[in-house]
């Protein structure tokens, strides 16, 4: 099958910003939008009720992803916009989906301002389960949030797009991932802002208060560390602007923090193919869940 973006459309808010999301992130990369629409099969009597009779099954699973799909490729011309309607459980139907995608587009819901964003069921077990990157927009993105504000300080599509960020463990770095968001970055010819956040190993709380030089000292070896993982990249990417910062706290925290200036998140997250446990891990988790940006998770081994 040909390479294509795909995005899970349902009606709600954040499926339609998702949609969108999907269709912008479609024209940069040259590639169609799959657009692809889940009617989970009900049981017959509820089939039969008046609420959930023929004609109302027919408005939800044709006529409105007919329409958005329509209006999609009405306001994304430059964009191939393919249709696909399946039936079943929409995370197993989603996860057999993106096998043949490039990308996987979702929409996670929206809260207020203090309660952060989060993703529902459905969303976590598609991520957890395919190991196609899976990106996740927050109910209410609009094309202008992942620019920087015009000289006018108004916010607008035309400006430059705002830092890409990547969320880089050290300790484990995985091509994939980092290939991932330079790629994102050579795109949107954006900066490729990368950040660690690292925690002194709990003994090294007592050598502290004798050695207040300790901590620097640990400071500048993580630097280091995260440079010399970049410098290949640098290489590899010459036109790619890249920051790095690494700083002691939570790494899920940073990546919170910074998301608010960026157009783009990228985490990673390992593999995991025993059926029992968590398959996301706590960063990625906490980043899915907080983000204000579009967060990509990338799956690797």
């Amino acid at each position: 099958m040909s390479r294509n973006v795909t995005v899970g459309l349902d009606g709600s808010p954040e499926g339609r910003a998702a949609a969108e999301w999907a269709a912008r992130e479609a024209h940069l990369r040259g590639l169609p939008l799959q657009v692809v629409h889940v009617w989970e099969p009900v049981p017959e009597p509820m089939a039969q009720a008046p609420l959930l009779g023929a004609e109302t099954q027919q408005h939800w699973s044709e006529r409105i992803p007919r329409e958005a799909a329509e209006g999609i490729a009405l306001r994304h011309p430059g964009v191939e916009v393919v249709r696909v309607q399946l039936s079943g459980r929409p995370a197993d139907v989603l996860v057999d989906a993106a096998k043949d995608a490039d990308l996987l587009v979702l929409g996670s819901r929206g809260l207020s301002g203090i309660g952060g964003f989060f993703v529902g069921s459905v969303g976590l077990a598609v991520v957890a389960h395919t190991e196609t990157p899976v990106v996740l927009v927050r109910a209410g993105e609009q094309a202008a949030d992942e620019h920087e504000l015009d000289p006018a300080g108004i916010p607008s599509a035309a400006a430059p797009y705002r830092p890409v960020v990547l969320g880089l463990d050290p300790a484990a770095p995985d091509d994939s991932v980092i290939e991932f968001a330079f790629e994102a970055a050579v795109r949107r010819s954006a900066v490729l802002r990368v950040v660690h956040g690292w925690n002194l190993p709990p003994y090294y709380a007592y050598a502290l208060p004798a050695d207040p030089q300790l901590h620097d000292e640990i400071a500048r070896a993580q630097s280091a560390t995260l440079a010399e993982i970049l410098r290949p990249w640098r290489q590899k990417y010459p036109d790619v602007q890249v920051t790095e910062e690494s700083r002691s706290g939570s790494a899920a925290h940073y990546l919170v923090d910074v998301a608010g200036g960026a157009s783009l998140v990228v985490v990673g997250r390992k593999i995991r193919r025993n059926p029992f446990g968590a398959h996301i891990g706590p960063v990625a988790h906490a980043v899915l869940h907080h983000a204000a940006a579009p967060v990509a998770v990338v799956a690797h081994d």
